[in-house]
């Protein structure tokens, strides 16, 4: 069959292969490109009651070195979508099919196309046409599908899914300066300039409305609904307690803040059975429609977000009311085939913290996820699964096969002082097989908080003190392990927005321009500065002598040094927080001569090369930094390359 016979066919059959950017109803075999969210729709003939939860719709892929089942989602009414790339070059063929046989329109029906790869030059203007993020062969690490090292340059923007950050469809510029009334793609556009790659974000807030209930409270029945961020200035009760009128326990002052899109729409329907409960059975796809123009617009710009899929909190009224574990790994999944043609990090849950009555055990979410594989397997393209954690993924779910589903470590949330690179070398360490590791949360500029408070301080928003916080989780996490790279944080991850008065957290316009944003390029260009090589790097700090200055706190973020090392000795790279030591380094080839060069967090300048000489036992002294003292005064970085 020739091109022009088959598009005619096409037609005829009344579905569409169309790139992400046109709205044809034809194929257009020469708008397909490879690493590119293509989309095939079809439409039900047959009625449901529910589709979201009785129709399973997918298609059969082959094409070079892939042939996988890809799941669709229901779009709607009767439409039902089936998302997918080619992740190579050449000729290309799908079948769709579905759970219900009957159907004549999600089944017997079948396509071809052939993709074509991009330029060096394409590729360039926009990196995720190098193929989705993976982890690069030693484990340690991720980078493009051809190999190209991909470091995540990330920003916290929890609540960026949401109204909080609207999608406004609208041209912005290079100069805009963040303030009122800012958009989602000002936002992005502002971080690109900075040197980001990515933003995270949660998928939706089931239970969060801005209502007559606190932000944390339970029903009659003593399930806790939600465990919310106030919405400040909305009180709604004095103390902690019980309303005697509804039998309501609950806790805090004030509501909770309203998380539904641009369009008010919720993404889940409210519970007919329980009031204030989300019908985790019936979700709202208008609501995920509008998700859809931020995670193609961040594909667009170049970004590989991290997505995740809800806040802990609702948990508790998930299980009580409805099959936990089929229906989260349903809704898992859901999220995997809408946005599994875009390169993104998905994450499972957002397990910030663990209480006994906001939140289910990470037991219990780790077997809704494992779940979740065993029924649908693994992403078909690959996307790499990870977890925002509190403290630590391998001490909170485990490791190996403990968790099956998991192909990144994290550290987060607690404790957020240098004690965090102690987990992190941890992880790098675990084996069967070595996976990545990164800081989700770390110190969060800006952020009143008891459990912000390196070595019990509270610096002011913005300060010269509350940036150095922030650059030391930078550069501390990635040396102690962390070669995936590092999300930033500010207290605005809520995204407190227009019309909502100052609380404990400050407007999202604010906190984009803390300083503490523009160390994360220079964190990229110390790291890659000798391009891949980071990725071969092993932690060393036990060959620091002293690692830690005397009366260094444990708690705190002053004192401490880090280095990583190449099993060949031949490339080292060191940070040193403020108040350390100048260190004998052991371990580097004896009697090699190695060039030293200094390194600027602040300011991201190399200063002047220079040449030392390992004694014949290995060792290199560092007799001061580079403002002459032997006590720096301030965090230094520093890479030594055997000559």
């Amino acid at each position: 069959m020739n091109r022009l016979s088959r598009l005619c066919l096409s037609a005829l059959l009344l579905f569409t292969l169309v790139a992400c950017a046109t709205s044809s109803d034809q194929p257009n075999e020469a708008s397909v490109r490879t690493w590119e969210m293509q989309q095939l729709v079809f439409h039900a003939e047959n009625p449901y009651d529910n589709p979201y939860i009785e129709v399973d719709v997918w298609v059969q892929l082959k094409g070079p070195d892939f042939d996988k089942r890809v799941y669709g989602f229901w779009d709607g009414g009767n439409r039902f979508v089936v998302r997918l790339v080619a992740t190579a070059p050449g000729d290309w063929s799908w079948e769709v099919g579905s759970n219900q046989p009957d159907d004549a329109g999600l089944n017997d029906r079948s396509g071809r196309f052939t993709a074509t790869g991009w330029s060096e030059a394409e590729k360039r203007e926009n990196p995720n046409r190098r193929g989705f993020v993976r982890v690069s062969d030693n484990g340690h690490a991720l980078e493009y599908a051809d190999g190209t090292p991909f470091f995540m340059v990330g920003d916290t923007w929890l609540a960026g899914s949401t109204w909080r950050l609207p999608f406004r469809n609208a041209a912005t510029s290079d100069e805009y300066e963040p303030g009122p009334g800012i958009g989602f793609e000002d936002a992005v556009n502002y971080r690109k300039n900075q040197g980001f790659n990515s933003v995270s974000m949660i998928s939706a807030f089931p239970n969060w409305e801005a209502d007559l209930n606190p932000s944390t409270y339970a029903d009659e029945n003593g399930i806790y609904l939600r465990n919310a961020w106030e919405k400040f200035g909305y009180d709604v009760s004095d103390e902690q307690g019980t309303d005697a009128s509804g039998g309501v326990s609950y806790w805090g002052t004030f509501t909770a803040k309203n998380m539904r899109d641009e369009y008010g729409h919720l993404p889940f329907a409210p519970s007919d059975q329980h009031p204030g409960v989300s019908d985790f059975n019936r979700l709202t796809p208008a609501y995920f429609q509008s998700l859809d123009k931020k995670m193609a617009h961040l594909s667009e710009v170049g970004f590989v977000p991290l997505l995740e899929t809800v806040r802990r909190d609702v948990g508790p009224s998930w299980d009580a009311y409805f099959d936990f574990k089929e229906s989260f790994a349903r809704f898992a999944q859901y999220l995997i085939a809408r946005y599994g043609a875009y390169n993104f990090v998905f994450s499972g849950i957002h397990l910030d913290w663990v209480p006994e009555d906001f939140s289910l055990t990470a037991d219990q979410f780790n077997e809704a996820l494992t779940y979740h594989q065993e029924t649908y397997g693994r992403p078909p393209f690959g996307q790499i699964h990870t977890v925002l954690i509190d403290r630590a993924t391998h001490t909170t779910l485990g490791s190996g096969d403990e968790v099956p589903w998991l192909d990144m470590h994290s550290v987060g949330n607690k404790p957020r002082d240098h004690r965090v690179g102690e987990n992190l070398e941890a992880q790098f360490f675990l084996e069967n097989p070595p996976k990545p590791t990164i800081n989700f949360e770390p110190y969060y500029t800006g952020w009143l908080h008891e459990i912000n408070k390196p070595g019990g301080e509270e610096p002011p928003p913005n300060s010269q003190r509350d940036n150095y916080f922030a650059r030391a989780q930078m550069f501390g996490s990635v040396l102690s392990g962390g070669l995936a790279g590092h999300v930033h944080g500010t207290a605005a991850y809520d995204i407190t927005t227009t019309g909502e008065p100052d609380g404990a957290r400050p407007h999202i316009w604010d906190a984009l321009r803390y300083q503490s944003a523009n160390y994360m390029q220079h964190l990229e260009s110390f790291m890659l500065s000798e391009g891949k090589r980071y990725q071969d790097l092993v932690p060393v700090t036990a060959d620091i002598a002293p690692r830690k200055a005397p009366n260094a706190p444990e708690d705190g973020l002053d004192g401490w040094s880090y280095m990583m090392r190449t099993a060949e000795a031949d490339l080292a790279m060191l940070y040193f927080e403020n108040a350390s030591v100048a260190p004998r380094l052991s371990g580097f080839t004896p009697g090699a001569s190695y060039a030293m060069q200094w390194f600027d967090p602040i300011s991201g300048d190399w200063l002047n090369r220079m040449s030392v000489m390992a004694n014949e036992s290995g060792e290199i002294e560092i007799a001061a930094f580079p403002a002459g003292s032997a006590l720096a005064e301030r965090d230094w970085a520093l890479k030594l390359k055997r000559q």
